[in-house]
């Protein structure tokens, strides 16, 4: 009997527990928060619906843009109507944000700023104009320089040094390249009143027995010289052999350019200009006429370093003494300064263990009396300063 109470309690407690949870959610049966209505309201507003956020205007003004492309050096008309018919100018919308120091507004009479400039560089289509574009004359264009100088570290000047296949490394130097100057000089002796190479002509004086004048031998060259045989003059069998040097000098140049410079002074960014390619003919069973070969492109005869000022000196020094000057290329990765020892005969006899022959009561047939020499450009010739290219 008492089990049966129990279950009929428990009953009762589910039915009021259904009751309950059926009242709570009657006005909303998904569970959410109740509508509210508003009686004098047409609609039912759900609070839970999340609202749209109001976009932020970006703010823009009004700047000058170029219409067309403009060429350096293009002067701009001096009156409005005259810049409005030829339609290179004109007002473009501007983000605020990303507008430029320097851009000409709308609001600070835009367009008269322009009438009666120049163009101070190449302007291109859509671009804003900007105050930095624009100059009075057209003297102040050559404020805008070429393009070598802009290449040159600050501390570098530019100086331009003869070179051909040999001195250039071949042509293997390029813009970029750093390379050393190797120098090579001929020493002689000289007289140090005459400054005239050694040795001096000798005019022995004597003087006439009948009229008692004093008159002069024939110049002898030579020097005058007590031998067991008596006094006399000793004369050179030929003339004085130089003494060559070499020495690396500067290190670490630049190069700047090979070659002749445009002559618009434009290196960056200029387009390859095309090689014209001939029209094939038609074939009239004759084979046609044969397309005329490629001009050849002739190979380099100077090169430009960027170098100190002082180094500039000295390499115009070199230059105009006609000393001839040689290329070493550096490495890439080598910007380091070394040390060299100058290069003479007695140096390199001795760093290179090199000896001088004994003479001999023997030797070989036939004699040797020249060696090869190498001779890829002209060689200078010291008594007479002019030059004689090797057969």
């Amino acid at each position: 009997m008492r089990g049966r109470l129990l279950i009929l309690v428990g009953l009762i407690l589910l039915l009021v527990l259904v009751l309950a949870a059926v009242f709570i959610f009657q006005g909303n049966p998904f569970g959410g928060t109740p509508a509210t209505t508003d009686p004098n309201a047409t609609s039912v507003v759900n609070v839970n619906v999340p609202q749209e956020p109001t976009a932020t205007p970006i703010p823009f003004v009004r700047v000058v843009k170029v219409l067309q492309n403009i060429p350096r050096g293009y002067r701009f008309p001096d009156t409005i109507d005259e810049l409005n018919n030829q339609g290179v100018v004109g007002y473009f919308e501007w983000p605020e944000s990303a507008l430029p120091f320097n851009a000409l507004l709308e609001t600070e009479s835009g367009l008269e700023q322009v009438l009666g400039k120049v163009a101070r560089v190449e302007i291109f289509r859509e671009q804003p104009l900007l105050s930095t574009y624009l100059v009075d004359d057209l003297l102040q264009l050559g404020a805008v320089g070429s393009d070598a100088a802009a290449l040159l570290p600050s501390d570098r000047v530019a100086v331009t040094i003869p070179v051909d296949r040999i001195t250039s490394v071949g042509y293997a130097v390029q813009p970029g390249d750093r390379v050393d100057v190797i120098l090579s000089m001929l020493f002689v002796d000289v007289d140090e009143i005459f400054q005239t190479i050694s040795p001096n002509s000798i005019s022995l004086l004597s003087t006439e027995p009948e009229t008692g004048m004093f008159t002069f031998t024939s110049p002898i060259p030579g020097r005058p010289e007590v031998t067991t045989l008596g006094q006399g003059v000793v004369i050179p069998s030929e003339n004085q052999r130089p003494r060559l040097v070499t020495q690396r000098t500067i290190q670490n140049a630049i190069i700047v350019h090979v070659g002749d410079f445009p002559l618009d002074g434009n290196l960056v960014g200029e387009p390859p200009t095309p090689t014209p390619v001939p029209a094939e003919e038609e074939d009239t069973g004759s084979g046609g006429t044969p397309p005329p070969p490629p001009t050849a492109v002739p190979p380099p005869d100077i090169v430009t370093l960027g170098v100190s000022p002082q180094e500039a000196v000295m390499l115009t020094w070199a230059i105009e003494a006609k000393l001839p000057l040689s290329l070493a290329l550096r490495s890439v990765t080598n910007v380091a300064e070394q040390f060299t020892e100058p290069v003479t005969l007695d140096y390199v006899m001795s760093t290179y263990a090199i000896s001088v022959p004994a003479r001999r009561d023997y030797t070989i047939e036939p004699a040797i009396r020249s060696i090869r020499r190498l001779l890829a450009g002209d060689e200078i010739q010291l008594n007479s300063g002019s030059s004689t290219t090797s057969p």
